[in-house]
This record gives structure tokens, sequence and C-alpha cells, in this order.
């Protein structure tokens, strides 16, 4: 007789113990996820002023005042100006 209560003392800690565990798993689980949650909408935000720069660095007027400016370029005059159509 002692010996089955000892034998389910022992399945008992083990239970209590394996329950433990898995609890504070699942808490260190839900932690990581909320954190890598914050890191997705960090992203998010990153993203949207990344998009919001390169529109602006690919503004047409931008990069043709560049080109005056810097490169020293400026539009062909009508008579040098060479339209091609692709034979059909």
């Amino acid at each position: 007789m002692l010996r089955a209560n000892l034998l389910l003392l022992l399945v008992a800690v083990i239970c209590a113990l394996s329950t433990v565990s898995a609890n504070h798993r699942a808490r260190k689980l839900v932690t990581e996820y909320e954190r890598e949650q914050g890191r997705m909408r960090e992203l998010d935000i990153e993203w949207g002023q990344l998009q919001i720069e390169q529109s602006t660095w690919a503004n047409h007027g931008r990069i043709e005042q560049i080109a005056r400016d810097r490169l020293g370029m400026r539009v062909p005059p009508p008579g040098q100006v060479v339209s091609l159509e692709a034979a059909r």
C-alpha cells in the first residue's frame, strides 16, 4: 500500500511540474508574440515612411531640376527631337 501511495504521489508531482512548465512556456511565448507584434507595427510605420521618401525622391519636378542644375541638361529644341515608331 505504501508503495502505491508513493507512486501516486510521484505521478502527482510530475503532473504538477509539467503543468507549471507548460504555463511558463506559454507565458514566454505570449510575451515573445507581443514583442514581435510591436516590431511588426514599427516596420509597417517605417515602410510607410520609406514609400513617402521614395515618392519624394522620384518626383518628376525634382529630377528635372537636378538635371538642369547639376548636370546642365536642357530640353532639346523641337527641330532636334526625332520620334521613332515601331514597325508593325
